[in-house]
């Protein structure tokens, strides 16, 4: 298992490299350029070169990526053109809030996702099979900005029970929030007042952000369940006279769990990008966000480092999945 993880981890090299220079090729071929993009109607030639010059732009392309690739090995991706911040300190400021939502979201998929699609599978044919398939249909193809609005209209604007907008109210505005993670942060200064506001904030844009990994993986779930239950071991363990219970969590679950965790997997790394129009419908400062407002302003810098660290992430996250092959199942051996 370590000679896996450390050869795993040993492959991350080649694959952000080449990420890197498909990145770096990207954002240069988008129309304009960060200068134009900053002078607007001012734009002259003359002014368009200066800032040029400043931003190391006036330099042939591999010149340009040996600087940015330099810089990124000491994780130093330049200075946002958006924020005139770093975009390192900028990253501390909105990967928090991308996290914390994607991982609620992804727990809502989960927790509701898996049980939905074992139940359907164990009750195969009948009207709660036929309801949980046409659910997950509706669940993947509903646009998720539509979701969104409607969620918003029904139970913010119309009902009023939940927040429209935002992380936060006006009046947690002095609340501290050392890590950025608010939820986090509200726990371990045991701010009651400050949980309840972050946990209400999340509740909507999490959901609009779950719908479609909740669909797949109840789909997965069933589908993977179905396949299981017809196996001979398991109508084997049935006419040894096992439980119930114990059919389920040492045969079935525990083998169908293997397709449904790589699902999870992939889900996760795809709220990542998910999260851009949740993010801009319900004004959530997170990575979605910030990197769609980077496209038009040409920001190289946000684009290059924010996409280049997500993917790093992306590739994390396949390797703890495969890692839990071994733990979800002891017949496979990962080496």
């Amino acid at each position: 298992m370590l000679r896996f993880i450390v050869r795993r981890l040993l492959l991350l090299i080649p694959v952000l490299w080449g990420l890197s220079v498909a990145l770096f090729l990207w954002v240069r071929a988008l129309p304009g350029s960060p200068a134009q993009a900053l002078l607007g109607e001012r734009a002259t030639p003359e002014k368009i070169r200066q800032i040029e010059i400043a931003l190391g732009l006036d330099q042939p392309l591999y010149v340009q990526y040996w600087r940015f690739l330099e810089k990124a090995l000491r994780f130093d991706f330049g200075t946002s053109i958006q924020s005139s911040r770093p975009v390192v300190e900028e990253m501390g400021r909105r990967f928090p809030a991308t996290i914390e939502l994607g991982v609620t979201a992804l727990l809502i998929a989960v927790l509701i996702g898996i049980p939905v699609g074992y139940f359907a599978a164990r009750r195969h044919g009948t009207w709660l099979d036929q309801l949980s398939v046409s659910a997950s249909l509706v669940g993947i193809t509903i646009p998720v900005f539509f979701l969104a609005y409607m969620l918003r209209y029904v139970f913010a604007n119309q009902l009023g029970w939940l927040p429209n907008t935002g992380r936060q109210e006006a009046r947690m505005l002095d609340v501290e929030h050392p890590t950025g993670f608010y939820v986090l942060d509200a726990i371990v200064t045991g701010n009651g007042p400050a949980l309840s506001d972050a946990l209400l904030h999340l509740v909507l844009p999490a959901v609009t952000l779950a719908t479609i990994p909740l669909a797949i993986i109840a789909r997965i779930t069933r589908a993977a369940v179905l396949d299981v239950l017809n196996e001979d071991y398991v109508r084997t363990a049935e006419a040894k006279g096992l439980t119930a219970r114990t059919i389920t969590r040492r045969h079935v679950l525990r083998n169908a769990m293997l397709p449904v965790s790589t699902t999870i997997g992939l889900q996760f790394g795809l709220l990542m990008s998910g999260a851009i129009l949740t993010e801009t419908a319900f004004a959530f400062e997170g990575v979605g966000k910030f990197v769609a407002q980077a496209i038009p302003s040409r920001d190289y810098a946000t684009l290059q480092g924010f996409i280049l660290v997500i993917a790093a992430l992306f590739v994390l996250i396949n390797l703890l999945v495969d890692i839990s092959y071994g733990l979800i199942d002891p017949r496979v051996r990962v080496r």
